[in-house]
């Protein structure tokens, strides 16, 4: 009985060893991403983020890239190689955390066309306005909740108003789609918000610009706190804009 119980153990302990190398092996990146999106129910293996149906997607393709081509071809990896600062007031140079996509992550995860985005777009209240957003891994539901916070703040409904959000389009200037095509960006009054390229007219993307922003850090911590990242925190600013990237938050 003795040699029983002692077999039993052993056998306990290679699993748990097994089951914590297997851990180990996920990096930590890509177990940032799994923990972010719930509802997806990925997992990692092989140099991959792997899909219920079996869809993977390559996490770190190996190639070396400078700063305009992490944007236009990033893999999951280069998704997090800028930190998300929430602690400054201007970001450091070329630090544009969230700017960088994995296309082929977020067209599985939300729509590889604009049809198949809009078959999951949810009108929700905002000021107003019925805006459209999507419904996949409870963006509406988070929306919903920064505008039930946000109406109980009249002193900031001005920066507020005449909002936007899907629209099926690439980014201006380059070869890679908006964050608004998936129907997980939001952009809140332009007339009170600040664009780099209109600040810094004639500057390319590794150029040294000047920042500005007239955005309330109130309404920042705001959608920060439901999973939103702000435009205001990159290099590249866009006070504008907010996106749901829980995975850096």
């Amino acid at each position: 009985m003795k040699k029983l119980f002692f077999l039993v153990a052993v056998l306990m302990s290679t699993a748990s060893f097994s089951n914590a190398q297997i851990a180990a092996r996920v990096p930590e990146k890509a177990q940032k991403l799994i923990d972010a999106y719930p509802d997806m129910q990925l997992t990692y293996s092989d140099n991959a983020i792997v899909f219920p149906d079996g869809t993977r997607i390559t996490y770190d393709d190996g190639e070396e890239k400078d700063f305009v081509t992490m944007l236009d071809k990033s893999d999951i990896e280069d998704m997090f190689s800028m930190t998300y600062d929430t602690t400054v007031a201007e970001p450091a140079y070329l630090n544009d955390c969230g700017r960088s996509r994995c296309e082929a992550l977020f067209k599985k995860m939300y729509g590889s066309s604009a049809a198949e985005v809009q078959k999951n777009l949810v009108k929700i209240e905002w000021f107003g306005q019925q805006l459209p957003i999507t419904k996949v891994n409870g963006v509406d539901k988070k929306l919903q909740a920064v505008y039930e916070e946000l109406k109980a703040k009249p002193e900031l409904k001005k920066y507020l108003l005449q909002a936007s959000s899907f629209y099926w389009r690439q980014v201006r200037g380059a070869n890679r789609l908006s964050a608004h095509s998936y129907g997980i960006a939001f952009d809140i009054n332009v007339s009170n918000s600040n664009y780099w390229l209109w600040s810094n007219k004639g500057k390319g993307e590794t150029d040294h610009i000047k920042y500005v922003n007239r955005i309330p850090q109130e309404i920042v911590k705001i959608f920060e706190k439901h999973g939103f990242i702000w435009g205001g925190r990159w290099y590249h600013y866009d006070t504008m804009h907010f996106e749901y990237r829980p995975e850096f938050l």
